[in-house]
């Protein structure tokens, strides 16, 4: 039985992983092994790129491991300042192939926690004595306003699908043998505010019709049931129709709900251009993502509900404190329009 999008994609992660551990000190295999009970494989990818980034500076900056790695006790031995000349390389510098490589704040503060976390493990084990990383002030994340559609940009970017007017020749060619995918795939991001990577996993048995139910693995490999509007359900509909009538040579592609038009599962890439390829016609001063429609799905089901509990559940937040911190904007409006919505006295 081959296996399913979410073992498939743990399986490349897991290689991967074991390649990239190959490039970094020995005694990392020790930290990955003790958080793999508690971690997904691509959270530990995420951890190994970042430790490579750390020890890739060590091996640049510092003198004393020119082309070799720090062994423990030279671990043990760095200081708070050799921490936060980390964070100073970090806001730039050049990756392996020599290309510019600028982090934000957001990136720097992952990529300390990463080292944070690293550190603590060797600490807490009392395999070495000092801990430079716990000294070590995170950067102040500024917050940012959610880029989103707004309700008539929603209306115009499904018409776009829908025309293809806008289009390039050559996007205008694709766009015929692609437009009954499109709007599906669109509208399902849309209409339930599902991950890129939750999309593209889909198979065509995970959808009921009849309930209008979608089983989607979360982060973390949970399994969950979501459900579409009667309106998403006209156009999806109308693409599994098609697609049935599709058979995929690719052994993980064959019940995959989405392909691409080598008849293979489509990928999170390929979507994020589908994204970029219409809102750039509809709006082009927003930078528009699936991760901004998902934005606009909980922003739009908010505004309908006021009920935030129900939107991180709906988006699968699993702290609802994520929720109220994107969301804050919208709170401070409904706290604004309710003024007036007490009365004092009956005039």
């Amino acid at each position: 039985m081959p296996l399913s999008y979410s073992e498939n994609q743990d399986k490349k992660n897991i290689v991967h992983l074991r390649e990239l551990l190959s490039s970094l000190p020995l005694y990392c295999k020790d930290f990955f092994r003790s958080i793999e009970h508690r971690t997904t494989t691509r959270t530990r990818l995420a951890y190994a790129y970042d430790l490579g980034i750390f020890f890739k500076f060590l091996s640049e900056v510092n003198p004393s491991f020119k082309n070799k790695f720090p062994t423990i006790e030279e671990l043990d031995n760095l200081s708070f300042m050799d921490i936060e000349e980390y964070m100073e390389y970090l806001k730039y510098h050049l990756n392996d192939n020599k290309k510019d490589v600028l982090n934000s704040e957001q990136g720097i503060k992952r990529k300390i926690a990463s080292l944070k976390t690293f550190y603590n493990y060797f600490y807490k084990n009392e395999l070495i004595k000092n801990n430079p990383a716990l000294l070590v002030t995170m950067p102040k994340i500024r917050q940012k306003e959610i880029i989103r559609l707004e309700i008539d940009e929603v209306v115009k970017l499904l018409d776009a699908v829908e025309s293809g007017e806008g289009l390039s020749s050559k996007e205008t060619s694709y766009h015929k043998k692609n437009k009954v995918r499109d709007i599906a795939l669109l509208s399902l991001l849309l209409g339930t505010g599902i991950r890129v990577s939750e999309c593209v996993g889909i198979n065509i048995n995970d959808i009921d019709k009849e309930t209008h139910g979608i089983r989607i693995h979360r982060k973390g490999g949970k399994e969950v049931i979501i459900y579409y509007s009667d309106e998403v359900s006209h156009y999806l509909n109308r693409y599994i129709d098609e697609r049935k009538k599709i058979i995929s040579n690719d052994i993980y592609s064959e019940d995959a709900l989405f392909l691409s038009l080598q008849n293979k599962r489509i990928n999170v890439r390929s979507v994020e251009n589908i994204v970029k390829k219409y809102s750039k016609i509809v709006v082009p001063l927003k930078h528009i993502t699936p991760h901004k429609l998902r934005s606009t799905y909980g922003t739009n089901l908010y505004k309908e509900t006021g009920d935030i509990y129900l939107v991180a559940d709906v988006l699968g937040h699993e702290d609802v404190n994520t929720t109220k911190k994107h969301y804050a904007a919208i709170e401070e409006d409904r706290r604004r329009n309710a003024r007036n919505i007490v009365k004092l006295r009956d005039n």
